[in-house]
């Protein structure tokens, strides 16, 4: 068999090549998983608790489109085929590559699609490779989870753009309609990319990921070790509308860095100068395990074909405002909660652990 190559990147930037990253919403091919391992360092001491909730969240993505999990070998994928199986879970829709990862945590170190749209709706497909340093060096090691995207876009024979700039999925959010949202307290931290300015980051974000405009909010909730990702606090869930977390309790260290944050999105403005339409939902009640306070939100769904997966976390009465006001809000998807009480012992809920491939 012959060795296998790196693909060599494209030279340039994906906007410079008609690429742009799509909205979470559009149609996609797949879902992407990292299969975490017991050598893993997110789960610990409770790592016989996530197969089970992982594998209710593979079921909900297979019923509706095809899954694709990163192993690091034949072993290990045995080992997951036989882990859904005792969880009920179709293995029809899902497929293994073997890409080896350090941990689960696949929308940050995953592979990011980006989109180029042709004439008479053709469009076609390339992978950008940022750098990763597991939010900011807080995780050694990371070297695997910084290999992935290349790894993937080898094994889907896609064209690749590399740079050596960090940057996570969840911390950017697009509306497919040209602005980007993502917050101060990640991307102008010097703990990811010290010789970026504030300009400079949006430059790179207008380039890296096609986008024109870039809109700011500023920290992250409590519990959050990524230093405050988008995709806990704020989501465009349609081209002119947000939905976002409120704290209503006033001695909640959230109630502060949400009513600010809910200042922030009422100031923004879309491309075309007007406002966009803010949709609030309730924060889950607070939970602690080990003295330690989990960033467990509704914001951490995932859109899938026909669907959008929210996370819950065993708290019926804001549980049921959540999805009931994400379904008014989303009148012709079909809104499913997602019982994460476990997974949220790793600080990442559904969309921390996925990345969407767009279809092409």
């Amino acid at each position: 068999m012959a060795a296998r190559r790196t693909p060599r990147p494209l030279e340039g930037t994906p906007a410079g090549h008609g690429f742009a990253f799509p909205a979470e919403w559009e149609r996609q091919d797949a879902v992407w998983f990292s299969w975490p391992r017991p050598e893993g360092i997110s789960f610990p001491g409770r790592w016989h608790t996530v197969p089970e909730q992982l594998a209710g969240l593979v079921r909900e993505v297979a019923a509706r489109e095809r899954v694709r999990i990163n192993v690091p070998n034949a072993n290990w994928e045995r080992i997951v085929r036989e882990q859904l199986a005792a969880y009920d879970c179709p293995a029809r829709r899902v497929s293994f590559l073997h890409v080896p990862t350090n941990e689960c945590w696949c929308r940050d170190h995953g592979p990011a699609f980006v989109v180029k749209r042709g004439r008479a709706g053709a469009r076609k497909l390339a992978v950008v490779d940022f750098g990763y340093n597991a939010w900011g060096g807080k995780y050694p090691p990371f070297d695997a989870d910084d290999a992935v995207p290349t790894r993937v876009a080898h094994e889907l024979g896609l064209p690749l753009f590399r740079t050596d700039v960090v940057m996570e999925g969840g911390a950017i959010d697009v509306n497919g309609a040209g602005c980007l949202l993502t917050t101060e307290s990640v991307l102008l931290n010097p703990n990811r990319n010290p010789g970026l300015s504030r300009r400079g980051v949006e430059t790179f974000l207008r380039e890296w990921y096609g986008q024109e405009r870039v809109l700011w909010l500023g920290e992250g909730i409590e519990g959050d070790d990524t230093d405050g990702h988008v995709d806990d606090l704020a989501r465009f869930i349609g081209p002119r509308t947000i939905v976002t977390a409120v704290e209503d309790d006033p001695r909640d260290r959230n109630h502060r860095v949400l009513k600010e944050n809910l200042r922030r999105l009422g100031r923004l403005r879309g491309l075309d100068g007007r406002p966009f339409e803010i949709v609030t939902i309730p924060m889950p009640k607070r939970i602690e395990r080990e003295g330690l306070r989990l960033p467990a939100t509704y914001l951490n769904f995932l859109f899938v074909n026909g669907a959008l997966l929210v996370p819950t976390f065993r708290d019926r009465k804001s549980e049921r405002v959540a999805l009931s006001t994400l379904q008014r809000a989303l009148p012709h998807r079909r809104v499913v909660g997602v019982d994460c009480f476990e997974l949220i012992w790793g600080l990442g809920a559904i969309h921390c652990l996925t990345q969407q491939q767009p279809r092409a």
